[in-house]
């Protein structure tokens, strides 16, 4: 079987992304035994460079089986592979890695393939079938997966069964490196007034034309709180608005890095008016990991 690939022994875990890297030697209880973490993103490798890059790992973690997700799958990445299309569960999706060789294998990403919502993920699908196997979500339910390209995911009967990308990341960077905010923009967002005060303004309205108010706060020598929380809270807040409005989902789980995932939590729980209620979170890194063992496990 195409599981045997990797059998039940230990393996490497290999979440690729376009800027960043994270691998983890697995034992075969599926605990972590080492770990790496580098800027080594798909886009930093040289035509021809991923052979050797995936060498590095070996001799970082062992020479081990090695099941890899994201970006590394991508036209961008060292071999494309083809999409599974929603409705997709965890067993289809393991049937569909593709094999580079006998101990290497790429997670393909999931489609939707609607001609009014066309939408594709890579990497996310790998945490989304991993917080299901580690019954930290239920099998019919909303998610909200933040970062350079956020998801809201739907789930129903153990499958996603669709998706949508909000580019509220890649938007917030591009406004700190190349608007005229950026001067107002320097340094992490960060939960506190100016965030709130994005929040606020979110719903008050087009969210871009309250992005012009932090510039000309400037040039006016108005007071502004937090430039980059106020810019957050801003598209973070609209999104989240958007997000619950068409979830029909109050308060969905939420899985990602813990900086984001706070952030997006405070947004969710001013929006509903409960800030004392914020939804759960799940540890990104730790349901990649699960993902990866659980999908092994679906061709054991």
């Amino acid at each position: 079987m195409i599981g045997s690939r990797i059998g039940g022994g230990p393996f490497i875990a290999v979440d690729w992304g376009t800027t960043n890297r994270r691998a983890w030697r697995i034992d075969a209880r599926g605990e972590v035994e080492a770990a790496l973490e580098d800027d080594a993103g798909v886009s930093s490798v040289a035509a021809g460079g991923f052979p050797a890059r995936l060498a590095e790992l070996r001799e970082a973690l062992g020479d081990l089986p090695m099941l890899m997700g994201g970006m590394i799958g991508s036209n961008r990445g060292w071999q494309e592979t083809p999409y599974v299309a929603c409705p997709a569960d965890a067993r289809t999706l393991g049937e569909a890695i593709v094999w580079v060789d006998a101990r290497t294998g790429i997670i393909p990403g999931v489609a939707q393939e609607r001609r009014d919502a066309p939408d594709v993920m890579r990497g996310e699908e790998v945490q989304i079938f991993g917080a299901l196997a580690s019954g930290l979500v239920p099998e019919d339910g909303a998610l909200c997966l933040p970062g350079t390209h956020a998801k809201w995911v739907r789930l129903r009967g153990g499958r996603i069964a669709g998706f949508s990308t909000w580019m509220t990341g890649e938007i917030f960077a591009l406004l700190g490196q190349h608007s005229i905010l950026v001067p107002q923009m320097q340094g992490k967002a960060r939960i506190g007034p100016g965030f709130a005060a994005g929040v606020v303004a979110s719903g008050e309205g087009d969210p871009l034309g309250h992005l012009f108010a932090l510039r000309a706060a400037h040039l006016l020598d108005v007071p502004m709180i937090d430039g980059p929380g106020y810019v957050s809270g801003l598209l973070i807040g609209a999104e989240v608005r958007a997000g619950l409005r068409t979830s029909g989902c109050e308060a969905p789980y939420l899985i990602g890095r813990p900086d984001l995932t706070a952030l997006y939590a405070t947004a969710i729980a001013q929006v509903r008016g409960t800030p004392d209620a914020a939804p759960d979170v799940i540890d990104g890194n730790a349901a990649f990991r699960a993902g990866a063992c659980a999908l092994l496990g679906e061709l054991a």
